[in-house]
């Protein structure tokens, strides 16, 4: 019998009830008691949702972030928060987000300090708390939050899968802050991993899900050889292991994973196919193999039928060593399709969400386990749908083809180079040294949630509501002229996310109501559907961003999300490549640049956050993906005068390693997030003569923490060893939209205070 199972459910609720709380816990309007008692109630509601299953993933929920709870398990506290002697959920948010909650008195509780660094969870858009190591680092087990995870478990009769973070991992994910080598805290790792299985099997755990995602990248000797070692010293556990991998391919892995001393291998069947019929050969008689065969990352249904012609030969060769799951967590993915009420009604049909795809799992697993007869309905139901959606006249655009056909390498040069278009747009601008500038949003205020919401249910007009907006954007401009800034931005009031608002506006793209994804922390994304060819009917931005101009003299940043971006933070159509998408994508774009120049926005921001987020796991399919990202960029970029600066901003991505594909996309100046890292994403520049602008974050939006003016200068300090002083600009990490006005104004104050202290010290 083919047994289903699943690697991780998504925590933060169907209604973001998670998010809620514990924003209210963090402002001190809710108790610790209370943030608790809804972990423990969402936790009851998803075991129940995966009742169907024969094992069920426990561990996988998380206040904040399961690497930062593996980091608690393990013992691997930062020393800033080691004295730390009150509740250890208060300690936990110290290192996730710099403080905790606020008393009653609003007096901010449990000491701030320095939050963990945060980066992207592999080629996903969920961030993750950086591991912090020494060579000193020393590990104690604390299972204190698994264990009272399972007891809640077993009371609700849930057939448990405890998951965990597996060494070799946890130590590639973290970063060593003495520049020690991190492999050499193995030994010191691995008897603290052998106590967590032993305190597991004294509770009755039959099998763990010993995560271990690192196996599907291009790992050295000593990283492959850390694996043996590792699992070598845990094959004596009480427990069976199932390990596994997720978003690619083990490809030269596999011989290495298969031979590994473990009970069970979980693999990746959508991004890995080519591997399984190796891995079969390989695995010893008595292993599991479990095959992801659901996307766990996208929203389309499964093709059913065609999993199950793939299925079957497998099945009748592995009998009850065969089991089947998503192909990762469905962390990634939103909870349940049934709660979308307004979602058009076709493309609703071809979609699957968190719930519904735990549905697809049973199904094939009656079919291989009780004929396909048994389950009839649900495959013809399934096939009709698959059918509908590829011959949908929605999905195909012929003119969107015919101009894609049309580019060429002439769409994505600028006139003259970086130094001709500097002089000129100084002339213009007439900027100081080290220019200030923000990101582009400003707080999104209860006042424009109110209206937003108003505006969405009726109850306020089109005219209430632009008003409303322009006088959210007044503020902005008022407030920004306050605080001297050099380049302002219209704060994006107007704004319910930097994609959704832009699909929205696309032909090509469908809305979910309640499609919510963790991104990190209380911080929810709701990525927009992209199910067909793309184009632009009119103007996205134009009328607010002018709007803005019209009130100050002082340039006004147009803003806008760019291409790869958009297509990175979108749930992508999965029939044709995603270059391709790609590319529509930054034709529409390109359109609203030139829109923007003509209306006189002097300045145009095209944000690519998430460029790096869409590399390929194997650095030797990087030059691919960067090839077709950096044209779509530089398509949508350089239809423009000299005279027009163009700004990118990138924000928590390691992106050293792809500086030349970076200077490639030839903006004028890009902003990056830096101030947790410490400036040490700017090492690249001591070895790399970048050309551009470039601004260093110095304020690290995602904390509540305000940073002081001799901290920023600092900072910046650092930044002008390795970046000639008039290539620097002064800005925050990322935009300021999850902020509150009264952390952002003093803040932003230091910043500009900062900055004439660095023309004085520097200029």
């Amino acid at each position: 019998m083919t047994k289903i199972h699943n690697l991780g459910f998504p925590r933060i609720g169907a209604k973001r009830e998670l998010k809620f709380a514990l924003e209210a816990y963090w402002k001190g309007e809710s108790s610790r008691d209370d943030l608790k008692t809804l972990g423990q109630q969402l936790r009851q509601r998803h075991w129940q949702l995966q009742s169907g299953l024969d094992w069920v993933p426990v561990g996988d929920f998380a206040f904040y972030d399961q690497v930062l709870d593996m980091s608690f398990t393990l013992g691997n506290l930062p020393e800033r928060v080691q004295d730390f002697h009150g509740d250890a959920l208060d300690n936990y948010f110290r290192v996730a987000r710099g403080r905790s909650a606020q008393s009653a008195s609003n007096a901010q509780c449990c000491g701030g300090v320095a939050a963990g660094e945060m980066t992207k969870w592999f080629d996903t858009n969920y961030h993750y708390i950086v591991p912090e190591f020494t060579a000193a680092t020393e590990f104690k087990l604390d299972a204190s939050r698994l264990l009272e995870q399972l007891a809640e478990a077993k009371a609700q009769g849930v057939t448990v899968k405890p998951v965990i973070i597996g060494p070799v991992t946890y130590l590639w994910l973290g970063k060593a802050k003495d520049d020690s080598n991190k492999l050499a805290l193995l030994p010191k790792l691995l008897p603290v991993y052998a106590e967590l299985l032993e305190t597991l099997a004294a509770q009755g755990v039959e099998w763990v899900q010993i995560d271990e995602p690192i196996l599907v990248t291009e790992l050295d000797a000593e990283w492959r050889h850390a694996f043996n070692t590792a699992y070598h010293n845990l094959q004596d556990s009480r427990v069976k292991l199932l390990l596994a991998t997720y978003f690619g391919q083990l490809a030269e892995n596999r011989n290495l994973a298969a031979n590994l001393p473990v009970a069970g291998l979980h693999v990746d069947a959508v991004n890995g196919r080519d591997d399984i019929e190796p891995l079969i050969i390989r695995l010893s008689a008595d292993k599991v193999l479990s095959l992801g065969v659901i996307n766990g990352r996208n929203i389309w249904k499964t093709d059913l039928n065609a999993v199950l012609d793939w299925l079957e030969p497998i099945a009748q060769q592995l009998g009850e060593r065969l089991w089947l799951a998503p192909s990762c967590s469905l962390l990634h993915v939103p909870v349940d399709l049934d709660s979308e009420q307004k979602l058009d009604a076709e493309i609703k049909s071809w979609l699957a969400f968190a719930k519904q795809k735990l549905g697809e799992l049973q199904v094939l697993a009656t079919a291989l386990n009780r004929g396909r007869d048994a389950v009839k309905a649900e495959l013809d139901a399934n096939r009709a749908a698959i059918k509908a959606r590829r011959n949908s006249s929605r999905v195909n655009n012929p003119a969107v083809k015919a101009a894609l056909a049309k580019i060429d390498a002439k769409l994505g040069q600028r006139q003259s180079s970086y130094a001709q278009r500097a002089l000129k747009q100084a002339a213009l601008l007439k900027l100081p040294k080290f220019p200030t500038t923000t990101i582009g949003s400003f707080p999104q205020t209860s006042e424009i949630r109110l209206a937003r919401s108003q505006f969405k249910s009726g109850k306020l007009d089109a005219a209430g509501y632009k008003a409303a907006m322009r006088a959210e954007i007044a503020r902005c401009v008022r407030e920004q002229e306050a605080l001297g800034l050099d380049v302002f931005v219209h704060g994006e009031a107007e704004r319910n996310d930097m994609v959704e608002y832009f699909g929205e506006q696309l032909n090509g793209y469908a809305f979910s109501q309640s499609g919510w994804v963790q991104s990190y922390g209380s911080r929810c994304v709701k990525p927009p559907i992209l199910f067909g060819d793309i184009s632009r009917p009119q103007p996205m931005t134009v009328e607010w961003i002018s709007y803005a101009q019209s009130l100050t003299d002082t340039p006004m940043k147009g803003m806008l999300t760019g291409p790869v971006t958009i297509l990175n933070w979108s749930f992508v159509r999965d029939d044709q490549p995603r270059s391709v998408t790609c590319k529509q994508l930054a034709l529409a774009i390109r359109e609203e640049v030139l829109d923007l120049e003509k209306a006189g926005i002097g300045v145009i921001q095209i944000d690519e956050a998430a460029l790096r987020e869409g590399l390929p796991l194997r650095k030797s399919q990087w030059q691919e993906y960067l090839d077709w990202a950096v044209e779509s960029f530089r398509i949508t970029a350089n239809g423009v005068a000299d005279e027009t600066q163009i700004h990118t901003h990138m924000c928590y991505s390691e992106f050293n390693d792809i500086i030349a594909a970076i200077a490639d996309m030839d903006a004028d100046a890009i902003t990056i997030e830096t101030s947790r890292s410490d400036m040490e994403l700017l090492d690249a520049f001591e070895h790399f003569n970048y050309p551009n602008g470039i601004g260093p974050g110095v304020y690290d939006i995602h904390s509540p923490n305000i940073p002081s003016e001799q901290h920023i200068v600092a900072l910046m300090h650092k930044a002008a060893e390795r970046v000639p002083t008039e290539q620097l600009w002064v800005n925050p990490d990322c935009g300021l939209k999850t902020r509150q006005w009264a952390e952002v104004i003093p803040a932003l104050t230091n910043m500009v205070a900062a900055a004439k202290t660095l023309r004085a010290s520097l200029g």
